[in-house]
């Protein structure tokens, strides 16, 4: 973590920044000519960026801490000259094709399996170095082992494999988009639960102008919030606010554990009818975010739900640190999406 540039008495407004890439201590940080660039154009775009925010406090620290990072990576760099490689065997910088696809071997800022390429110090990319043309051996995988011939070398520019796969963080986002379908602020988009709902100009024919909690078959549906640039609170173990990050760097698998409060609410036949989450706000305890998302979110107010219990949710994107508390309501609320993806969320509580 980097605190970047502080000022004597504003420690609190220091955002938390997530570390670059690994690299193993004592490891050269080696580049190739298009990753010492691609740093260069990095650092360009964050003078850019505190420039536009040199009004707003936070956001020029949250840029300042991001350059220090880059700063000692453009530092360390090591750019590693090709023409001097043996073009016989893989090293540092080739193209390789094994197996049907085509990746190359760079630096640790430079990777994104994605694009094809590789981390010279991932498993596949050591694997590869030394290896020639014809060259077959096995490499672990998580559904086993493969078996890796090597097909081709080249230290000249070749277009490279595009993994067929989104990022998570992605995935996430379009399977909470499919669960809550057609909910938005301005509500031009109604999510229709009968065939005798008809939509006119964007609201339905049923659809009132009281509050969701007070209509008896309002049709509008739970959409968590994803505001990829609010400041969210970083947290250690016990709960104790240590720093802040945003809420994109907080969800791109950095695991920098922050807090967020699970509603369960019960009705009177024991019966849990609705689920909701909210991520904590920063300055706030769980139970005054909790509190403030009733009242704005829900129409609910003095209530006092029970804290069930606490504990640590990791996932592929993000680590959480979840207050679970419990409800006792029959009223008609916001319905919550459907769907394992958000179901999975509360399977722990």
């Amino acid at each position: 973590m980097s605190r970047g540039f502080i000022k004597e008495g504003d420690q609190e407004e220091i955002p938390m920044v997530p570390p670059r890439a690994h690299l193993p201590k004592g490891m050269p940080n080696y580049v190739t000519h298009e990753g010492l660039e691609a740093l260069k154009k990095e650092r360009e775009d964050l003078e850019n960026e505190r420039v536009a925010s040199s009004g707003n406090y936070i956001m020029s620290n949250f840029i300042d801490a991001k350059m220090k990072l880059l700063i000692d990576r453009i530092n360390s760099a090591v750019e590693v000259d090709l023409t001097k490689a043996n073009k016989e065997t893989v090293s540092f910088g080739a193209y390789v094709k094994y197996n049907g696809r085509t990746v190359r071997i760079v630096g640790v800022d430079e990777a994104d399996f994605s694009k094809g390429l590789l981390s010279f110090i991932s498993p596949v990319a050591k694997a590869l170095v030394g290896k020639k043309v014809g060259d077959k051996f096995e490499i672990k995988i998580p559904k086993g082992t493969e078996v890796i011939e090597v097909q081709g070398i080249w230290y000249e520019v070749v277009p490279l494999t595009e993994i067929g796969v989104s990022t998570v963080e992605t995935q996430n986002i379009v399977s909470l988009q499919k669960t809550a379908v057609s909910f938005t602020k301005n509500r031009t988009q109604i999510l229709q639960k009968s065939d005798d709902v008809v939509e006119t100009n964007g609201r339905s024919s049923q659809e009132t102008d009281l509050h969701p909690s007070l209509q008896q078959d309002a049709p509008d549906i739970f959409v968590p919030e994803n505001d990829i640039m609010e400041f969210l609170p970083v947290v250690n173990e016990r709960g104790i606010i240590v720093g802040r990050a945003l809420f994109m760097e907080l969800h791109k698998g950095n695991k920098i554990l922050h807090p967020v409060v699970h509603l369960h609410v019960v009705n009177k036949n024991g019966e849990v009818a609705y689920r909701y989450w909210w991520h904590v706000a920063f300055g706030d305890t769980p139970e005054k975010t909790l509190k403030r998302k009733l009242s704005e979110t829900l129409g609910i107010s003095g209530v006092k739900p029970k804290l069930k219990k606490q504990y640590i949710r990791e996932t592929k994107t993000e680590k959480e640190l979840v207050y679970v508390y419990i409800l006792n309501s029959d009223e008609n609320l916001l319905k919550t999406p459907e769907g394992k993806e958000y179901f999975d969320i509360f399977a722990k509580d």
